[in-house]
């Protein structure tokens, strides 16, 4: 352990520093609560490191020594093959991040190597629900030592390590530091619809390589559903020869992706969707059907149709089916899905009607709890552990079955109060395309916040809603907290992404950075999550990720090179302070269907696709703009540079429109940055007109309005949203300007 360290930096006081250090030393980040005793001056720590999710205690003196070229791991006891992989693929990472070669040597003592000692318990079964993951590290110029509980510590060592090294004008360097670490929760998961929009196997192992390096440790892939089957079924081919469209996973190649995921201590967790959203396996099978003749020409029955839960044959089918896949998937754990089954299905289908009232299921849930039970039983005699949606809370499932929490924390608290395990993903649904900010602001254990957008998802995102949808729309009386019991049997949460509206060549950017603060969330205890430092800290870890090879800023510049080929600069410009509208308001097809329209497939190639939920360019304009008002007058110039690009490039981009149909539909949002942009000027004594006060608040007020139009679930189906289904993101910085309150009067 190293000791000695002139100065300990508090964990909190590190992740501000590096904030503040991020965005050019500008101070424009408060510091953290009154509370923290920290003197202020420790938030200017020089080149604090940013590691990402924040560890448990990271103590450090901001110093740093020249990064060597020669490592030699000394391996305590020795290494599995899994862990040799991990160790190469670390050499790999720090040559990357350093810009020069790094080189390992794994056996013998060479003085002229740095020294890196690994010390770890081996695991009978790796990965698994019950691996090990805390670690130990120590870190200076004389050598590092890794000591982990298990081989996932050590891959997060090795992990904290690589952030731990940055790059200076003199060449890479790394921290010292000294790190005690363990994850706040077991369950840190990423669930990835692959249904709707398929995704390339590189694609997947370019997520999963990023899942490592913050420390997630299960990938959950929603592998059917009502618009494709994505896996080879040998007792079932037709699944994969009319279900798949031609895009779908061998047995191969699912076996090998298992493989990859493992060696970087991520579970792969799969689910196939039963009895509702099942259009997908009733097209390849119809004899399974709830209602036939199959509607194959309503967009909206690829979410409706279900299985008939009355038809002996289906539980053979669902009974081989699951067989075959969890032979394929070794993770005790196996998702059913069990969600949003349209009640129409069975109550409008006669012969089904007739079995309810003939085996006396009262209700259409009564009839799903009876499916549920059934298939759980199947799989429980294989060996998993059953998990779904929360819609099957109505049935008596076996123990241990696993809860995922999606429609609200008084279904987190039901399942708890059952004795059922937890997974909470409701309020970390990123397909929502909120910014970061807000998921992080949310705990897992939080029974207050996101209750009534919770409810609204359950009622509004299937078209008829879920089974048990409620038929009052006032909105539920507030959770208790959960006791001290109920908070043990919360494994943890999962982020979400559904890809109505996400293809491939968007995968990345919509995952990314944003996965990369809900990861914190899951690992890192609340006093270590920081909202104010985020931005900055996630700018890092952005940059570094997409170094180590994703492809989020790739991506995007690519699809924007698609809509103004050779022109993309006026575009960026735009794209830099704008965001895509929020809460499924930019899914059209889904406001279709419940508008009861004729819904039509959803063109993916509009600046609304490309636009970020966040912008680092908006956070770090408006964080200057309240320091500024606050007293920072130095700030002035680079608020007028900013705001003059801003205001110049409505121009710009409407000679490019011109030539670009694609970008057409952006126009007005050039139009309301460029307005926003010469209000802040205006404020800041540039180029004012005669009553530029009134016509910035106008301005201001047609901004926010357009956001509200799609802040909340709530209001989304039934207000008109802005063109182009853009919104701006300097408006808090814009209003801090023109109001000033508290701070200068300028002439």
């Amino acid at each position: 352990m190293i000791k000695g360290f002139s100065i300990r930096i508090g964990l909190r006081v590190l992740a501000a520093g590096c904030a503040i250090g991020v965005l050019a030393s500008l101070g424009a980040y408060p510091a953290p609560a009154k509370a923290d005793t920290t003197p202020p001056a420790a938030f200017n720590a020089p080149r604090s490191p940013v590691i990402m999710p924040a560890p448990n205690t990271l103590q450090t003196d901001g110093s740093a020594f020249a990064l060597p070229a020669n490592w030699q791991v000394i391996w305590q006891n020795p290494p599995t093959p899994l862990l040799t992989r991990a160790t190469q693929r670390f050499a790999n990472r720090m040559s990357i991040v350093a810009g020069q070669a790094v080189t390992l040597e794994n056996a013998g003592k060479d003085k002229d190597t740095f020294p890196l000692h690994i010390q770890y318990a081996r695991e009978a079964t790796f990965p698994a629900p019950t691996m090990r993951e805390d670690y130990t590290l120590d870190v200076g110029p004389d050598g590092i030592t890794l000591t982990a509980q298990g081989p996932a510590g050590v891959l997060h060592g090795l992990a904290s390590i690589v952030q731990l090294v940055r790059r200076e004008a003199t060449g890479p360097v790394m921290a010292q530091a000294h790190i005690q670490d363990s994850p706040r929760f077991a369950w840190r998961g990423l669930m990835l619809d692959v249904s709707r929009h398929f995704m390339s196997i590189p694609t997947i192992e370019r997520q999963l390589d990023a899942m490592e390096m913050v420390k997630l440790n299960v990938l959950h892939l929603h592998l059917s559903d009502g618009a494709a089957f994505r896996v080879e079924s040998r007792h079932y081919p037709r699944l994969q020869k009319i279900s798949s469209h031609g895009q779908y996973y061998t047995q191969a190649e699912i076996r090998n992706l298992v493989q990859y995921a493992a060696d970087r201590g991520v579970r792969i967790v799969p689910e196939f969707d039963t009895p509702g959203h099942s259009f997908a396996m009733l097209l390849a099978y119809p004899q399974y059907a709830s209602v036939l003749p199959m509607n194959t020409t309503d967009r909206a029955e690829i979410n409706r149709a279900a299985l008939d839960p009355t038809n002996p044959a289906t539980y053979t089918f669902v009974r081989g089916l699951y067989a075959e896949m969890s032979a394929l998937f070794p993770d005790p754990v196996f998702h059913i899905g069990g969600d949003e089954v349209v009640a129409k299905q069975w109550t409008l289908t006669p012969r089904i009607a007739h079995y309810m009232q003939a085996h006396h299921f009262a209700t259409p849930a009564d009839l799903q709890a009876s499916f549920t039970n059934r298939v759980a039983q199947m799989l429980k005699a294989d060996g998993k552990t059953v998990m779904g949606w929360d819609e099957i809370l109505a049935a008596s499932v076996p123990p241990h079955t696993i809860i995922e929490s999606w429609r609200g924390p008084a279904n987190t608290a039901k399942a708890a109060e059952t004795g059922l395990p937890v997974v909470v993903s409701g309020p970390y649904y990123l397909d929502r395309l909120l910014p970061a900010s807000a998921y992080y602001e949310t705990d897992p254990l939080d029974t207050r916040k996101d209750a009534a957008e919770a409810q609204a998802a359950a009622q509004t995102t299937g078209p008829g809603g879920t089974i048990a949808a409620p038929t009052d729309t006032k909105p539920e009386a507030p959770v208790p907290p959960l006791t001290k019991q109920q908070k043990t049997l919360i494994l943890g949460a999962e982020g979400a992404l559904w890809t109505e509206v996400v293809d491939e060549d968007m995968l990345d950017a919509r995952l990314w950075p944003r996965m990369a603060a809900v990861a914190e969330r899951f690992w890192s205890t609340p006093q270590n999550c920081v909202p104010q430092t985020l931005y900055g800290r996630l700018a890092v870890t952005r940059d570094k990720l997409d170094l180590l090879g994703l492809k989020s800023q790739e991506d995007a510049n690519a699809l924007l090179e698609r809509l103004a080929a050779g022109e993309t600069q006026a575009p960026h410009v735009l794209l830099s302070a704008v965001s895509p509208i929020r809460n499924y308001a930019h899914n059209h097809e889904f406001l279709q269907i419940r508008h009861k329209q004729t819904a039509t497939e959803q063109d993916l190639n509009t600046p609304a696709d490309i636009a970020s939920p966040d912008s680092f360019e908006a956070e770090k304009f408006n964080a200057e703009a309240v320091a500024f008002v606050n007293g920072k007058v130095e700030l002035r110039p680079e608020l007028e540079r900013q705001l003059t690009i801003w205001a110049d490039n409505d121009a710009a981009f409407n000679q490019v429109a011109a030539r670009h149909a694609a970008l057409t539909p952006a126009l007005a949002a050039s139009a309301r940055l460029a307005a926003l942009a010469r209000a802040g000027l205006a404020a800041l004594g540039a180029e004012r007109t005669p009553g530029w006060r009134e016509q910035a608040r106008e301005t201001l007020d047609a901004a926010r309005k357009d956001i509200t139009a799609s802040s909340s679930i709530h209001v989304v189906t039934n207000t008109p949203q802005p063109a182009g289904d853009l919104i701006q993101r300097i408006v808090p910085g814009v209003e801090a300007l023109v109001t000033r309150e508290g701070g200068l009067t300028l002439p």
